[in-house]
């Protein structure tokens, strides 16, 4: 490591650690139960739902409504949603909640968890009323239209088991000493020859900006354009390992930096994330508009 490249590493530690601290002191996150002991309650309650501006880190960002650089969603999976029908009789399901990157707000985790546990107790005429109460509550918190679809739990063909075809490059020999968000590792290769690969890593923690609890992910990158130094790239998604942030905002913020570094002609990143309390995040951000895949591996 060179003495300038050491000297800018700090630079952007200080100047990252200034803005983590804005942020996670902004008073929308004051009021939020998340980090706060609560209780739970099993009768339908949609007031449990707490918004969080996506501009909150977007502004660090530069971007806002108008003119965001990709397309994407956030696809959620709930593995804990029951109710109960007319009869009393328990139903449950597996989830899938779609919210667009273009809404002004996301979710926050802890209040969807309170929320769906909400229903267990709660009698409903149909499994469509539970899907339009979903989708009415959930698209008000978000700010724009939500979408919910309901699968039984041994047919959610969404959450079939298959690999998505990409190069892991988790076996490669890095060095690591610092583990604070560090952007300054991505590079090009020498010969910067023109590829277009999709690449994987499993190796991605960042950690809950309130919480400090850990966030596992396996992160998908396929791109075209000068190729990317995959030890450099390796480095950089190791340096989150202790960076507290939404799954959302990191996603956003490794679509924003592999950008301003390595210039793709197109980037795609995707996230899956390991579920926790029964829910798991999978954020996806493009500079093509796709909708994310459904294949998911054994560790999701």
């Amino acid at each position: 490591m060179t003495y300038s490249f050491k000297i800018r590493e700090i630079e952007s530690s200080l100047l990252y650690l200034d803005a983590m601290s804005q942020y996670k002191n902004a008073s929308e996150l004051n009021n939020l139960t998340l980090g706060k002991a609560t209780e739970y309650t099993s009768q339908y309650q949609p007031s449990l739902l707490q918004a969080v501006p996506r501009s909150l880190n977007r502004d660090e960002l530069n971007l806002n409504q108008t003119n965001l650089p990709f397309f994407g969603e956030d696809v959620w999976y709930g593995f804990e949603v029951s109710w109960l029908n007319t009869k009393g009789k328990p139903i449950v399901r597996i989830a899938e909640f779609r919210f667009p990157c273009t809404s002004p707000n996301i979710v926050e985790s802890k209040s969807f968890k309170l929320y769906l546990n909400s229903f267990n107790q709660t009698k409903f005429e149909s499994e469509q009323e539970v899907v339009d109460l979903m989708t009415k509550d959930l698209s008000q918190t978000c700010g724009t239209k939500a979408e919910v679809n309901l699968f039984p739990v041994d047919n959610c063909p969404a959450l079939t088991i298959k690999s998505l075809e990409a190069v892991c490059i988790d076996e490669l020999d890095v060095e690591m000493d610092n583990y604070q968000l560090n952007p300054d590792f991505l590079k090009l290769t020498e010969n910067a020859e023109t590829v277009d690969e999709s690449l994987v890593s499993h190796l991605l923690k960042s950690n809950c900006l309130i919480t400090n609890q850990p966030d596992w992910a396996s992160v998908y990158i396929q791109y075209s354009g000068n190729k990317i130094c995959h030890k450099s790239l390796l480095q950089y998604l190791i340096s989150f390992r202790e960076h507290n942030e939404f799954h959302e905002q990191c996603v956003e913020r490794i679509y924003f930096d592999l950008m301003e570094h390595c210039q793709p002609n197109s980037l795609t990143v995707y996230a899956r994330y390991t579920r926790r309390g029964g829910l798991d995040i999978n954020p996806l951000r493009s500079s093509k508009d796709i909708k994310a895949s459904d294949a998911r591996t054994p560790r999701q």
